[in-house]
């Protein structure tokens, strides 16, 4: 029996050009949405963008809703006011005085008066060496006057003698003026002997060791039953003047001629004494002098400053940080030091313009107080500066003024009573470098 003729299955190469046909529709299709979506909306496109995503905000492809391509900003109004100019500099706390007590006589340390870290007054007893070595001196000194003086007076009753004697022409010239000069020589003795009894009792009175000064003790450096001696280098203890106390502190020779010219006027110039990391203001005192010529190694001048230190805050030999108040601007141009920006601008701000765009200000800053910072030149009263939000900023960008809980702000001309915002970590634009000013605060 002949065997069933098969059915004709359909050729593949009948399929082949309906394969490559819808292939190419595919990657057609995907073609033209890609180089759609690549092209710029002319009704959105920001003035100023030169390159894709430039100010181009969210999504920064595609012809999405205009609005999200405005960048929302913080920005203040630049304004006029007074600013305090300072001077910083890291001083040295030196007592106002400081004496270290030594005896001024040699002998055995009897007794100590004072206690350590005592307060004491000028005059005020601190100890007591042996006195009679000195008592005996002085002794000695008052008998030998005595006895001169006698001496004195009987060569003083003979020249009276001799000068009757010579009126009656009974004895020579001669004899009376070897007289005189016996009664003059013994007045010398006896000029001698006092000094030698003032003397002893200055020494005796040495032998009181008292407080030249008034301020604070320290340690003792000795204890009672040692000889002590006026040469010992270390001597009894050390007394400090703690209240007054002064600061020293260095600053440049530029800022010399204003700091002299602030002297010149007779006015108090406020100083300030910080702690270490510049959190805790210590005390508040004045300008006392400037030293006579300034240090070539460093191209510094020393202040001295004074402090009435009635909490003792300041401490002998303490480092501190000083804040010099020399000057105060009346009208200067300020504003946020979150404004101030660093890049290949040099140091610039954004300001934002009238139709909602920003625009590249270089600036040249002035001096910083706090989060406050004045300009010099480059940006006017009521200019609109970005102070949050600068990270994606670039020339030209769309924005939109924003207040701190991210609501919408008023047009650019109400917002410069100046909503603030915190000041957030940001980049500059490619190849700018651009970074937060860290001078301004």
């Amino acid at each position: 029996m002949p065997s069933p003729t098969p059915e004709p299955r359909p050729s593949r190469r009948r399929r082949w050009p309906w394969i490559v046909a819808v292939a190419t529709l595919v990657a057609a299709g995907a073609g033209y949405w890609y180089w759609a979506g690549r092209q710029p909306d002319a009704s959105t496109a920001v003035p100023g963008a030169g390159a894709p995503g430039a100010g181009g905000g969210a999504g920064g492809r595609g012809g999405g809703d205009p609005s999200a391509r405005a960048l929302p900003v913080v920005a203040v109004a630049a304004r006029k006011g007074s600013i305090d100019v300072y001077i910083n500099a890291l001083g040295t706390v030196t007592p106002r005085n400081i004496v270290v007590v030594k005896p001024r006589v040699d002998g055995q340390l009897m007794r100590v008066a004072f206690e350590e870290g005592q307060v004491v007054k000028a005059g005020a007893l601190l100890a007591e060496i042996d006195p009679r070595p000195f008592q005996v001196q002085l002794a000695q000194a008052q008998g030998q006057m005595a006895k001169d003086q006698s001496l004195l007076k009987n060569a003083q009753l003979d020249l009276e003698r001799y000068r009757t004697l010579l009126s009656q022409d009974s004895i020579s010239k001669q004899q009376v003026d070897t007289q005189e000069a016996l009664v003059r020589q013994y007045e010398g003795t006896i000029q001698t002997d006092q000094a030698n009894v003032d003397s002893a009792k200055l020494q005796l009175t040495y032998s009181r060791v008292t407080a030249p000064i008034g301020g604070t003790i320290g340690l003792r450096q000795v204890d009672p039953g040692n000889v002590v001696h006026a040469s010992d280098a270390n001597g009894i203890v050390v007394i400090a003047q703690l209240q007054p106390i002064s600061v020293v502190f260095p600053i440049p020779e530029d800022s010399l001629q204003r700091t002299l010219r602030r002297l010149a006027t007779g006015e108090s110039i406020a100083v300030e004494a910080w702690n270490r990391d510049q959190k805790v203001k210590l005390a508040t005192g004045k300008l006392l002098t400037v030293d006579n010529q300034i240090d070539t190694t460093t191209g510094t001048v020393k202040l001295k400053a004074e402090f009435a230190n009635a909490d003792l805050a300041l401490f002998p030999n303490q480092f501190v940080n000083v804040r010099m108040l020399v000057e105060t601007l009346p009208e200067a141009i300020l504003v946020p030091s979150a404004a101030i920006l660093r890049g290949a601008p040099g140091t610039f701000v954004y300001v934002v313009k009238a139709d909602k765009t920003v625009t590249v200000v270089p600036v040249k800053l002035g001096p910083v107080q706090g989060e406050t910072t004045a300009i010099s030149s480059g940006v006017a009263p009521g200019d609109v500066v970005v102070t949050d939000g600068t990270d994606k900023l670039r020339e030209g960008a769309a924005v939109e003024l924003i207040t701190r809980d991210a609501q919408a702000a008023p047009a650019p001309g109400a917002a410069k009573r100046g909503p603030r915002g915190d000041r957030p970590p940001g980049s500059g634009p490619p190849g700018s470098g651009q970074k937060r000013d860290k001078s301004g605060g």
